[in-house]
C-alpha cells in the first residue's frame, strides 16, 4: 500500500506499545498483555477516496468485538499546520489538514513535515483511559516534563495615574 503504514506508526509517529504489528494499513496492539483488549489505529477516511483527515483508535475485546472508537483529526492536533501554511493552505480549503493516497507513486510520502508529538500525546492519553497500565510504560514525550516559567511580573511605577 502507498500509506506505507509501517513505516507511519513505528518510525515517524513512534508509537510505544512493545507488542504491536501492521497488518495492511491497520495498527494493532496489545498494551496489556493479560488483558482481552485491544487497540486498533487506522487512517480515518473523509468522503474523498483516498483521503484522510487522521487517525481512528478503536478498543477491541477479543469476545464482544468494538467496545469504543474515536477520531483523532489531524488539524485539531496541529500536525500539518506547517505544511499547509507554507502551502498557503487556510482551514475550510480543499486538502487543509488532511492527506492523500497515490497509489500511481508508490515514494509519495503523504505525512512529509508532519508534526506528530501532539498526536502521539494524545493516543497515549487515550490508550491509558483503557489501558492502565500503560501510563507505566509508555515513554514521555519531548514535551512532558517541560518545566513552565512563572508570567513576566508588570515593572511597579511609583506614579499613581
Amino acid at each position: 500500500m502507498a500509506m506505507h503504514a509501517q513505516t507511519f506508526f513505528l518510525d515517524h509517529l513512534r508509537l510505544p506499545f512493545r507488542d504491536a504489528v501492521i497488518v495492511g494499513s491497520s495498527f494493532y496492539a496489545v498494551p496489556e498483555s493479560d488483558s482481552p483488549l485491544r487497540l486498533r489505529i487506522t487512517f480515518a477516511r473523509t468522503i474523498c477516496a483516498d483521503e484522510y483527515e487522521g487517525l481512528r483508535l478503536t478498543v477491541l475485546h477479543t469476545d464482544r468485538g468494538e467496545l469504543d472508537a474515536v477520531t483523532l483529526r489531524f488539524e485539531d492536533h496541529h500536525t500539518f499546520d506547517h505544511r499547509d501554511a507554507s502551502r498557503g493552505r487556510r482551514p475550510n480549503e480543499s486538502g487543509y489538514a488532511t492527506i492523500r493516497e497515490f497509489r500511481d507513486s508508490p515514494d509519495w510520502v503523504p505525512w512529509k513535515g508532519a508534526h506528530t508529538n501532539r498526536l502521539r500525546d494524545a493516543i497515549e492519553q487515550y490508550a491509558t483511559v483503557w489501558f492502565p497500565a500503560t501510563k507505566a510504560t509508555t515513554a514521555p514525550s519531548p514535551t512532558a516534563h517541560r518545566a513552565t516559567a512563572p508570567p513576566p511580573t508588570p515593572p511597579v511605577s511609583g506614579r499613581a495615574r
